[in-house]
């Protein structure tokens, strides 16, 4: 089976998304190991400059216009659709973010073609791609052979390395008019408002002290951020948490928070459910401490403590401290 994958290449504010290099890794390798071609698909205005950080893809299509600038659904819709069905590539690979959900139903609307959801995997086997979905916050797994001569694949963030898909070299370049007809849209793109500064950004922090149900209570967390000081990194936590406002939103990592990596992850009380574990899997080292040694949170875990946190937290900064004097 010769592969033929496009990549959906997301940017904002001049800089592509990691979702980006995380497909285009993933599409590489299979186009690696099984032979075929990568495109990745570029929509924009004076976006040219990103083709170079675009070379794990054999081929770049690019399209620029001043109405595609910012994304609204119904010019990418236009434009994306119409060199779908003129190219009928195997695969298209499209983020399960906010500009993915937006655009991947209505693209498989469109070309009535099927669309998966939810994928964090995908393989060849038997001359059909094979897409694995999670189903129910990842408590089942679906895979499914992909027969159809196209289909789109909604991938999850964080289900690849963005690592992989950043690779230095050129894709040749086409450049293909958008043939945009603005008169026919029922929505534009008015102005793009940026929340205002005041929390962490956690994505950022190169060290996470996450608190789950364990922690108890909300006056719990400052032991956590005491621990998290000693440390010199910062508190983080399960949706739990953030659903009880015991902690902002901008704390809450997982699938429908934020997806980390830093170089340390001290999961203090948390469960480990999957959507919790999409989205700092990909930490440098995780550390997870919790009364149940049945706890998923272990399978993803490099060290685990099953011991009770209020236990661990002040013994181990008693020995931070220790190293500090």
């Amino acid at each position: 089976m010769s592969i033929s994958i496009f990549v959906i290449a997301e940017h904002l504010e001049g800089t592509l998304a990691d979702m980006t290099f995380e497909m285009l890794g993933k599409a590489r390798q299979l186009a690696d190991e099984h032979g075929g071609m990568v495109t990745a698909v570029l929509a924009g205005y004076n976006v040219a400059q990103l083709a170079e950080q675009l070379g794990a893809a054999d081929a770049l299509i690019l399209i620029e216009d001043e109405l595609l600038a910012e994304f609204a659904p119904q010019p990418y819709q236009d434009v994306i659709s119409g060199l779908i069905r003129e190219r009928a590539p195997g695969l298209v690979m499209v983020g399960s973010t906010s500009m993915g959900l937006d655009l991947a139903a209505a693209l498989a609307t469109t070309l009535n073609v099927p669309m998966l959801s939810s994928c964090i995997d995908l393989s060849v086997e038997d001359d059909a791609y094979v897409v694995t979905s999670q189903l129910y916050g990842g408590k089942i797994m679906m895979e499914t052979a992909v027969t159809a001569g196209t289909a789109i694949a909604q991938i999850l963030p964080g289900a690849f390395r963005a690592e992989d898909g950043q690779r230095a070299g050129t894709p040749t370049l086409e450049e293909i008019p958008p043939g945009l007809h603005p008169e026919n849209f029922r929505m534009r793109f008015e102005n793009f408002i940026k929340p205002e500064a005041g929390d962490i950004d956690i994505t950022q922090a190169p060290i996470l002290v996450s608190v789950g149900r364990g922690i108890q209570t909300q006056e719990n967390i400052a032991l956590a951020e005491e621990l998290a000081e000693a440390l010199g990194g910062s508190v983080s936590s399960s949706r739990p948490i953030v659903d009880q406002d015991w902690l902002p939103v901008t704390r809450q990592v997982g699938k429908s928070g934020m997806s980390v990596k830093p170089r340390l992850y001290l999961a203090l009380g948390i469960s480990g459910a999957p959507e919790h574990v999409e989205g700092m899997k990909n930490a440098d080292l995780i550390v997870a401490v919790n009364t149940d040694p049945d706890a998923p949170i272990f399978s993803v875990a490099h060290y685990g403590v099953v011991a009770d946190i209020f236990d661990v937290m002040p013994a181990l900064e008693e020995r931070l401290g220790e190293r500090v004097s």
